[in-house]
């Protein structure tokens, strides 16, 4: 099979799944969306759980070239290197990555009823938790895991209020001003006058 249309197949469905939902996810749909001959995407992913598998995998492949990206560079050197940071990932969320994280979000209510997505999903997250306790770390923060888990928690339970919410909900969370809920969770979770 061709790698490329595959692939083509994929991104589509990403997008068919963050525009429609689990329910808009069929494989017309995602033929008409990679504008590909009907019956193109059920040749390669006969089932909807295989298209949902291939969505999830997708997901995890953009996820983990995002994080490869971040990685290379020379990472978050002090506080305000990682307030920068964490604020472009929450921008990103309404930005480039709103299909992606939309996808994710209708994956993991699909993982409560079908245990083994959650397996393909379960890296990102995990991910998430490991390389921003090592963001904190390269800034000077005085991390402990607990701490770290916390400032992750909160910019992960961000990301669908940044997704869904108006403005009133989007002002009430602070996440109408991206640089300043990061700042204000840094400063909570570490205060700029405590020790360690």
């Amino acid at each position: 099979m061709n790698p490329d249309r595959r692939d083509r197949l994929r991104d589509a469905a990403i997008e068919v799944l963050a525009r429609d939902g689990g329910r808009g996810l069929t494989h017309r749909a995602v033929d008409r969306a990679a504008e590909v001959p009907s019956g193109t995407t059920k040749n390669y992913f006969p089932t909807r759980d295989a298209v949902l598998r291939a969505v999830a995998e997708r997901c995890l492949e953009q996820y983990l070239a995002l994080t490869e990206q971040l990685a290379a560079g020379p990472g978050p050197g002090d506080r305000e290197a990682l307030v920068t940071l964490f604020r472009s990932l929450l921008e990103n969320v309404a930005g480039p990555g709103r299909s992606r994280l939309l996808a994710v979000l209708e994956l993991q209510a699909e993982a409560t009823r079908r245990p083994w997505l959650s397996g393909i999903l379960d890296p990102m997250a995990s991910g998430d938790f490991a390389g921003f306790e090592l963001a904190q770390r390269a800034a000077g923060l005085p991390v402990t895991p607990q701490r770290a888990a916390v400032v992750t928690l909160a910019l992960h339970a961000a990301v669908p209020h940044l997704l869904t919410d108006g403005p009133g909900t989007l002002a009430a969370a602070g996440l109408d001003d991206p640089d300043r809920f990061v700042r204000d969770l840094l400063d909570t979770v570490y205060p700029p006058d405590a020790t360690a």
